[in-house]
């Protein structure tokens, strides 16, 4: 680094050690006048801003360690310097002893810089040991600080069914939001099997990753462990199975009775419902609320048809309900599916039977992925905002890590 740079760090301390921004800002003018006034060309001027505000941003980060803030704005700071600093190979003979060297400190003090522990280091030192560190191309090892830590920067999503294109979206947004606070998901496909997910369970576990994120969990063995082990984890979509934690999804209950006076509303006679019948907690509480509102508005128990299908597959299961359905003599002009893919299943058998959709059956779902406006235009659903997930899910796991209570987060959803 420079004395231009230096100066210019200087500047950002003084500005965050209270001495004003209107100093700061001169000191940053006047230095940057003096590179134009020496000719250096524009581009090195930008590589030079950059390079500024990515050392200063650690200074950011060392005035708050003093204040007993956290790593995540080292966190920030490393991510904005490998967004602007090309990748390249570490040498093999860089190690921690390499940047000590260049830098004139010890190794300790260069292994407390690169952990993020600032407060026994001067500005001046975290300059220095920054630079040798930019000169030498040097990187942490990920795993070795994983060991020493107990837990590495890792982030485990476990889904019940990627094929599901909600759960596709949920993992989309997730790992966005994960990558922009300085997180890698790793991400598994349980297929809805218990043993499957116990086996990513103990094999994320080995890992050491920092957090768990549940995307409609099932009840397991593995399960019971990591909910006893007080591991920091978010549930999604569906509520722990085995017993409370902490949750990001919808008021499910309330979805299901929305639907209920949506067709109460339009004068639909012969209501029904399609479901899973290895229901899940989200599943049950659509079902119930529908029930519930459509007999607070004159329907009698015996009155709504319900048909529950076999599997694990929601095409299928809304396909066979179909059949059901279909077959009997007073048919339904009114079916809520419990999920995009149950309706489905059921409108191609509603088409099988020479139905016309919504004409002569009108179908709701609870889900509203944005396939349906390209393969089901027919399909009025109630909209989840899956995209906006990632960012719930991270607010939570980030108020765990510090040690705060994060009980649930229930999203707003619409007709569409």
């Amino acid at each position: 680094m420079g004395p231009v740079l230096r100066r210019i760090l200087s500047a950002g301390v003084s500005f965050h050690n209270g001495i004003g921004s209107d100093a700061a800002l001169h000191a940053l003018s006047a230095s940057f006048q003096q590179e134009a006034d020496k000719g250096i060309p524009p581009a090195r001027q930008v590589k030079s801003l950059w390079q500024t505000f990515a050392n200063m941003s650690m200074e950011v980060y060392h005035r708050a360690s003093l204040a007993g803030g956290s790593t995540q704005t080292l966190q920030m700071t490393m991510m904005m310097r490998s967004k602007q600093t090309p990748w390249r190979p570490m040498p093999e003979d860089v190690s921690l002893a390499t940047v000590a060297a260049r830098a004139g400190v010890s190794v300790s003090t260069v292994s407390r810089i690169v952990n993020g522990e600032m407060r026994r280091a001067s500005a001046a030192t975290v300059a220095r040991v920054l630079e040798a560190i930019e000169a030498v191309g040097y990187r942490p090892n990920p795993v070795g600080r994983a060991l020493q830590r107990g837990q590495s920067q890792l982030v485990a999503m476990i889904a019940a069914n990627l094929d599901n294109p909600a759960m596709a979206t949920i993992a989309s947004s997730t790992e966005a939001a994960l990558r922009e606070a300085g997180y890698v998901m790793i991400l598994c496909d349980t297929h809805d099997r218990p043993e499957l997910q116990d086996e990513y369970l103990y094999a994320m576990r080995a890992q050491m990753v920092c957090g768990y994120v549940l995307v409609a969990a099932v009840p397991s063995p593995g399960l019971n462990e990591l909910s006893a082990s007080g591991a920091p984890t978010v549930f999604v979509t569906r509520r722990n199975p085995t017993g409370s934690g902490p949750f990001v999804g919808i008021d499910d209950c309330a979805a299901g009775a929305a639907v209920a006076d949506y067709f109460a509303d339009l004068g639909r006679r012969v209501p029904a419902v399609v479901f899973p019948q290895l229901s899940s907690s989200a599943s049950r509480d659509r079902v119930s609320g529908f029930l519930a509102r459509l007999q607070e508005r004159g329907w009698s128990d015996a009155a709504i048809v319900r048909a529950g299908g076999e599997g694990r597959s929601h095409l299928q299961i809304g396909y066979d309900a179909g059949v059901r359905i279909f077959a009997g003599g007073d048919t339904p002009d009114a079916i809520l599916c419990v999920s995009d893919q149950i309706a489905y299943g059921v409108n191609r058998r509603a088409l099988e039977r020479g139905l016309e959709i919504p004409a002569d059956c009108e179908l709701v779902s609870i889900d509203g992925t944005p396939l349906n406006q390209w393969v089901a235009p027919w399909l009025k659903s109630i909209e989840i905002p899956y995209a906006v997930y990632g960012a719930e899910i991270v607010a939570g796991l980030q108020l765990i890590w510090r040690g705060e209570p994060f009980g649930e987060r229930l999203l707003p959803y619409k007709f569409v």
